[in-house]
């Protein structure tokens, strides 16, 4: 049976991201209630929901947009996607919703909520993921690395509302690996929440996307196997401005500086890979 970590657990897991992981693995439970930024006086404050795939990538470029844009204040909430689309639906204040599946915003395009069109910004990839010290020889055996003993706990994504979740699914199935590890599976609410899972130790191994593997305190903790990118369906994120936004200028300037070459070469940078290619 799969195990979803929530409650208590979840809580106690965001202590453990903020103290294990540097760059500040920080999350908000996926709730609808953006984290503030820092930088008090200023005027204009952009609300931004974003897939949580996106945190080391996004806090690295809201520098560079805060430096261009010292006028602004720029609140990011963390999160899944499939959680975001039922807030946002339901009318939840954000400017700018970065989704890590682009059919999520095209949804709410459809529902009338979306200004101007859904743009794509990246392609997700994934990993499987294990601590240095891990005798998983996930280098030499992939997906197959799984079955063996030492992975007693294995994390990924809730697919329920993760899109990292249903492709990690997809993968185990389309290689013939899910039966034989699906009692072993640890879910996360969203794939940050999952990479530290792996982390902290909570799991022995775990299937995530390959721009938090990169980041650097993970990076250099753990090691990782890249999945073909023909084993799950094509990560496609997409964005898009909300009609209700507060600051349509500014979330105009923050999505195209997010589509521009300093945004497109730091997401090539975390391991995204850019939608034409």
């Amino acid at each position: 049976m799969n195990v979803i970590v929530k409650g208590a657990l979840a809580a106690g897991a965001l202590l453990v991201i903020a103290a294990g992981l540097r760059a500040g693995l920080r999350e908000n439970g996926d709730t609808a209630s953006p984290s503030p930024s820092t930088g008090a006086g200023r005027k204009q404050t952009l609300t931004v929901a974003a897939a949580s795939d996106l945190k080391f990538a996004l806090d690295e470029l809201l520098e560079e947009f805060r430096a261009r844009h010292p006028g602004a204040e720029v609140q990011v909430t963390y999160g899944s996607s499939g959680n975001f689309l039922a807030q946002l639906g339901n009318g939840a204040p954000f400017d700018v919703f970065l989704s890590a599946d682009v059919a999520y915003p095209r949804k709410l395009a459809e529902q009338g909520l979306v200004a101007g069109d859904v743009f794509l910004y990246a392609v997700g990839r994934l990993v499987v993921w294990v601590p240095k010290d891990s005798p998983l020889p996930v280098e030499q055996r992939g997906l197959e690395a799984l079955r063996e003993p030492a992975a007693r706990r294995i994390a990924i994504a809730n697919p329920q509302h993760a899109p990292y979740g249903l492709a990690a699914e997809a993968a185990l199935k389309g290689q013939g690996v899910y039966d034989a590890v699906k009692d072993k599976l640890v879910l996360g609410e969203n794939i940050a929440q999952t990479a530290q899972f792996v982390q902290s130790g909570a799991a022995d191994a775990g299937i995530i996307a390959l721009a938090l593997a990169l980041a650097p305190a993970m990076k250099d903790q753990g090691r990782a196997w890249e999945v073909p990118l023909d084993a799950y369906p094509r990560l496609e994120q997409g964005g898009a401005i909300l009609k209700h936004a507060k600051e349509p200028a500014l979330a105009q300037a923050f999505r195209d500086h997010l589509l521009g070459p300093e945004g497109t070469a730091l997401l090539k940078r975390y391991g995204f890979s850019l939608p034409k290619e």
